[in-house]
């Protein structure tokens, strides 16, 4: 196994993004691609490292930039400013999305009829936006991602496969969110998948996540059991 991994820049308007894509060079041939969605302090470390383990798996990993290149929050402060302009144009957001499919399908590995989508917080709600947008993706997996629906998806024709994996005590996707969401893909004929995790916070994927009273608290057996449900995730889609 030989991972790879560099960025390249792609373009939504006259915004300069920078992903960060990694594959396995030792492999031959077009394969799986899955887009990964960052948190909301923006394209770093954290999802460059998730990007490797995709590729190990096989797949071509690409990491979306969705705030512009180099943007990172340092604080819970920067990162709602860089976010909130996104969850107040869910229309931005999901045209900042569709650059990224493109983008992704040009690069030279990938086999452009099968793309996932997966998404970390913020990021989840980015890969569940893009299927909601009608896109013609295989899967999209949320880490305990944001689970309130745009109102500009309505009438939309969801093509994913979904697989939700969440936290059962995360203020931020509260049981009325979940009971939500749950009624909006079963009406949608969306075939959905919700796992709960119990005595689990958001962001529980995070091991620098320690933060109980803003809710965010890693918890390493949900982190592992959910990317486990991942890999077999994406290994029936891309089937």
């Amino acid at each position: 196994m030989a991972i790879v991994s560099n960025t390249v820049g792609y373009l939504d308007g006259d915004v300069l993004l920078e992903a960060f894509f990694a594959f396995d060079d030792s492999l031959t041939g077009r394969r799986p691609a899955v887009l990964i969605n960052h948190t909301w302090a923006g394209r770093d470390d954290f999802v460059a490292e998730k990007a490797k383990k995709i590729a190990a798996l096989g797949y071509v990993a690409f990491a979306v930039d969705m705030y512009g290149k180099g943007v990172l929050g340092t604080t819970a402060e920067e990162n709602a400013k860089l976010m909130q302009p996104f969850m107040d144009d869910r229309q931005m957001l999901a045209k900042r999305l569709q650059a990224a499919l493109y983008a992704v399908k040009l690069l030279p590995w990938v086999d452009d009829s099968k793309v996932a989508a997966m998404g970390f917080c913020f990021g989840g709600l980015c890969a569940l936006d893009l299927a909601r947008t009608g896109a013609a993706l295989k899967g999209v997996v949320s880490f305990h991602g944001l689970l309130g629906a745009p109102d500009n998806a309505q009438g939309n024709s969801i093509k994913a496969k979904i697989l939700v994996l969440h936290g059962h005590d995360d203020p931020m996707g509260p049981v009325e969110q979940v009971i939500a969401f749950e009624e909006e893909m079963t009406n949608a004929g969306v075939d959905w998948q919700f796992h709960t995790f119990g005595n689990t916070l958001h962001a529980f994927t995070n091991p620098t996540a320690n933060n109980p009273d803003f809710g965010t608290v890693f918890q390493p057996h949900a982190d592992r059991r959910s990317w486990l449900l991942m890999e077999n995730f994406l290994t029936e889609i891309f089937a």
